[in-house]
């Protein structure tokens, strides 16, 4: 059993162990903290997603919730599946572990999940359809059964926004090689708003543009401006940027205002005591497009065939694949990716080469893969 200490990184250490078969234990969670110790809410949530995938898992936890013990089980998944994830996080929090187990479920992924679609804390679900999709199906060569479908979008604090994913089965991972990074050709976007004007959606594109528009041409930033039930229970608005390399490769920056609160996101993953509407300060449109675009751009600078948001699910598909040499090239690795380094040596038995470009400021990553095979899925 491998024991763990601390909140950091909870779902990764969960979804690792759900893979790799090994029982974890977790200790002193959040145990310093004298008013409000133990597991939040969202991470019980979490708990109950995975109860939902597997058969078997067992789940054991202290009368304080400092202390957890989760013993894997066989993932399952299936259709007709839905989930309530509350408004502590938003539905990102819970769909990136969801898009690495539904590939080794036993049946073909389909589950409906409610709550927060934008915060500023997890990445909005605009993010995960127009990045993290494309770079699976890029990753694993698969085009069909992979959709993220955004029914009803739901800012801070109040939620009530609704997605649906389809993940398909896979019987084992492709070998990875992305290396070249390329130079960016075009930005596209989606700048997006919930029971406010819609002129507040062209008011963040024109903030966007005005920065981007210096240095390319071909900018082009859609607008989403919801009302009505599909907007969900409370106001907010943001922008999502997307910048495409001549490579095909795709690096995102996001930016959003929910509860009056400005909210702005570059890489890696968020604090996991982060709380929605942690900044007091009230933003315009325009700074809100603006503040993305020099997101955006940063990402860029630091190169790489990923942003730093994705740089852990990059690393894991490549330990997740054969025993065969799998390369990637990043930007500076984020705290996050340095974590999920360490969980993949414990988990898997995998460590990376990393070798630093030092004319690009870029670090190559290169391993042999676990080879983790999904069990469940009957051979035809």
């Amino acid at each position: 059993m491998l024991k763990f200490k601390g909140c950091q990184h909870f779902r990764q250490r969960l979804v690792c162990s759900t893979l790799s078969g090994r029982p974890i234990r977790i200790d002193d969670i959040r145990a310093a903290d004298p008013e409000s110790p133990g597991l939040r809410d969202f991470e019980a949530s979490f708990l109950r997603l995975l109860e939902k995938l597997t058969n078997g898992c067992v789940v054991e936890i202290n009368e304080t919730g400092t202390s957890l013990r989760y013993r894997p089980g066989v993932v399952v998944c299936g259709s007709g599946l839905t989930h309530d994830c509350g408004t502590s996080r938003s539905i990102g929090y819970f769909l990136e572990p969801l898009l690495v187990l539904g590939l080794y479920g036993k049946k073909p992924l389909s589950i409906t999940l409610r709550g927060i679609t934008n915060d500023e804390t997890d990445p909005g679900v605009d993010t995960f359809r127009t990045v993290t999709l494309p770079l699976l199906r890029k990753a694993l060569g698969v085009e069909d059964g992979l959709e993220l479908r955004v029914v009803s979008r739901g800012a801070a604090p109040g939620g009530g926004g609704e997605v649906a994913l389809r993940v398909p089965l896979v019987k084992q991972l492709g070998a990875i090689s992305m290396e070249d990074e390329g130079m960016v050709k075009r930005i596209r976007g989606v700048a997006y708003s919930m029971k406010v004007s819609p002129q507040v959606t062209n008011r963040m594109v024109d903030g966007a543009r005005g920065v981007l528009n210096a240095l390319l041409a071909d900018v082009y930033v859609f607008t989403d401006a919801t009302s009505g039930a599909a907007s969900g229970k409370s106001p907010g608005y943001g922008i999502t940027l997307v910048a495409e390399t001549t490579s095909g490769c795709l690096i995102s920056a996001e930016a959003c205002n929910c509860n009056s609160a400005a909210g702005r996101r570059g890489g890696g993953e968020a604090p996991a005591d982060a709380e929605a509407g942690a900044h007091p300060h009230q933003v315009v449109p325009e700074d809100v497009g603006s503040t993305a675009a020099h997101l955006l751009l940063e990402e860029v600078r630091r190169g790489g065939v990923a942003d730093g948001s994705h740089q852990g699910l990059l690393l894991l598909l490549c330990a997740l694949g054969p025993e065969e040499a799998n390369s990637v090239r990043l930007g500076p690795l984020t705290p996050h990716a340095v974590r999920t380094l360490r969980h993949l040596r414990d988990f898997f038995g995998v460590t990376f080469s990393l070798r630093a470009e030092r004319s690009s400021g870029t670090i190559f990553a290169t391993c042999v893969g676990a080879n983790v095979r999904n069990v469940s899925r009957r051979v035809t």
